[in-house]
């Protein structure tokens, strides 16, 4: 009898050395964060196999619990909402049918999941239907319905798991309403992440009682935006100035992540960022030892890498009617070019790329001037027939399209900025261009700059130069708008910018120009009813065969600093990207 029990038991996970006394569960936590609609092993917008995938998660999960069964727990951490056209057709295409972010979610059984700020991003209709169709619980402790005060999500959910009740409290970065128009996260607001976590961690220990504290937080390790209310990413302050939590699991930053660090009570904590686009995940063993009433927790963290494994066959079977259709749908012809374009040219000097964007929002809006960055670091779209699939090269994330008052000055002012972002100051000729940071090479995001690139704003509609061994702030010099007339620093000016650098991100228009961040609405002339890609898109089907071209309408000077560096860090940057991509 007592073999039966020891069976019995050690199958539910205990490890038993004296009956009654002391037993033990270990239980694998698995995070996905910022999957950006990498369901398949396919990339849709560059049409080629890609590494890592939900198909390939869901590979690993189905291996981990032949061996640990359901004392696996399952959980995301946002940002699934958009980055592939999967997402993109769901989401705006066919919204009358299950969101495949949900549909995904649910087939490899989640436990818990978190919002990110691009699933805020593409407003309420579709992320409150997505949040319905989920069928794990939604957390969002600092995420509160102004109306009622109370938590527009769940803050919190219980596992229990071989006897173990783990808690999971969730939040996202509060910087969201630097980044979105109001009407997309109307009725919604984002509290300081330290002291939303200090509060349902005293009421989970009060009324809960678990034995394991879980952090999900979409919110980057540190830096980000800092104001005097709220830190963009606090996830390690969290960790460190929350007593309570055994592991803290973050994203929001795309950049891989494994440490442990030490809290204010002298404890350790685990945290793990898996990055992005389901390459790998983040895995935690949390082991739970009971002796005579007392209860001790470890746990160890690591990155797991996906990128390699197995496709699931049973996954991409159940999901083979979604896979057909989006391939459809990129599949549209909606256009020629003339020969090909590539963002790689965007950071040296006026661009094919960048100012084709910049020339249709002009069309579209018949704005004075528009702004645009490039918006991802290395693509290119092919001369030939161009499909829906090159339009998210062409422009990466759902932005509205704004047309805003600015005057002279303050145009200038947001270019200074965005210089400043972009390029060094160069003390001579064996100087960089560009402000590089070889650190940051696992970073996704910056990928070897040392600033954001999606904020390396250049402008259409002026000629202007940038003097790169000027200091900071002096360096751009209008000379004059491209149609012939005086540019005025006093006058008042249309501008068309994206909606995420019209509500201020970026800080380009806040800081750099000068404008008071409340301020920013009262500028908007007109704004968009749907995405700026949407605008293009149907630009480019009007006019059928284009031929871009370089404005050519600002350049970096001088040209005895400029052309040997700018050959020098071209070879640097994309060799290194081209090194970091195998």
């Amino acid at each position: 009898m007592k073999q039966i029990i020891a069976a019995i038991v050690l199958s539910l996970g205990f490890g038993l050395t004296a009956m009654g006394q002391t037993n033990t569960v270990t239980l694998k936590i698995v995070e996905t964060s910022d999957v950006h609609g990498s369901f398949f092993p396919y990339d849709f917008i560059n049409r080629k196999p890609v590494a890592g995938s939900m198909a390939r998660v869901s590979s690993y999960v189905r291996q981990l619990r032949s061996e640990y069964g359901d004392r696996v727990i399952l959980i995301d951490n946002g940002d699934i909402l958009q980055g592939q056209p999967t997402s993109y057709y769901y989401n705006y295409i066919v919204p009358q049918e299950e969101n495949i972010a949900a549909s995904v979610i649910n087939y490899m059984g989640y436990d818990a999941q978190t919002m990110g700020n691009h699933d805020v991003e593409t407003g309420h209709a579709v992320y409150d239907k997505w949040i319905r169709e989920v069928k794990c619980p939604m957390l969002g402790a600092n995420i509160i319905d102004t109306k009622s005060g109370k938590p527009y999500l769940k803050p919190y959910t219980i596992v229990s798991r071989g006897g173990v009740r783990v808690a999971i409290l969730g939040m996202i970065t509060p910087a969201i309403p630097n980044w979105l128009p109001h009407n997309i996260w109307s009725g919604l607001a984002f509290t300081e992440m330290v002291s939303t976590a200090r509060k349902w961690m005293a009421y989970i220990r009060k009324h809960e009682k678990p034995d394991v504290v879980i952090g999900l937080f979409h919110s980057g390790r540190d830096g980000g935006i800092k104001t005097a209310t709220y830190e963009e990413d606090a996830s390690i302050r969290v960790a460190r100035e929350v007593p309570g939590f055994d592991a803290v699991f973050f994203g929001h930053d795309h950049t891989p992540y494994s440490s442990v660090v030490t809290n204010s009570e002298g404890r350790a904590v685990v945290c793990l960022d898996p990055a992005n686009a389901a390459r790998r995940v983040a895995e935690a063993t949390i082991t739970v030892t009971r002796s005579k009433g007392h209860t001790d927790v470890a746990a160890t963290g690591t990155l797991v890498d996906v990128r390699n494994l197995e496709v699931d066959p049973d996954y991409m079977a159940h999901f083979k009617g979604v896979y057909a259709q989006v391939d459809s749908f990129v599949s549209k012809k909606i256009g020629t070019f003339a020969h090909d374009i590539s963002t790689r040219d965007c950071y040296f000097g006026s661009s094919a790329f960048n100012d084709l964007v910049l020339n249709l929002e002009l069309q579209i809006t018949g704005a004075d001037i528009a702004f645009n960055a490039p918006l991802m670091f290395d693509a290119t779209i092919n001369k030939g027939d161009v499909y829906v699939s090159d339009m998210f090269k062409l422009y990466k994330y759902e932005n509205l399209l704004y047309t805003m008052r600015l005057t002279g000055e303050e145009i200038r002012g947001a270019l200074e900025m965005s210089y400043d972002l972009w390029v060094n100051t160069m003390k001579s000729p064996q100087d960089h261009l560009l402000l590089l940071n070889e650190s940051t090479q696992n970073d996704q995001q910056r990928l070897g700059f040392k600033n954001f690139s999606f904020n390396f704003d250049s402008a259409a509609g002026i000629d202007y130069e940038v003097d790169v061994t000027k200091p900071n702030g002096q360096k751009v010099r209008i000379l004059r708008m491209t149609n012939g007339q005086p540019f005025e620093p006093t006058r008042w000016y249309t501008v068309a910018v994206n909606s995420y650098r019209g509500n201020g991100g970026g800080e380009l228009l806040t800081r750099g120009a000068g404008i008071d961040r409340d301020s920013l609405e009262s500028r908007i002339v007109w704004r968009s009813e749907k995405d700026q890609r949407y605008y293009l898109m149907r630009e480019i089907e009007k006019q059928g065969i284009l031929d871009p071209k370089p404005n050519n309408n600002w350049r970096f000077v001088p040209d005895n600093y400029v052309v040997p560096a700018a050959k020098r860090d071209y070879d640097l940057l994309f060799r290194k990207h081209n090194n970091d991509e195998k």
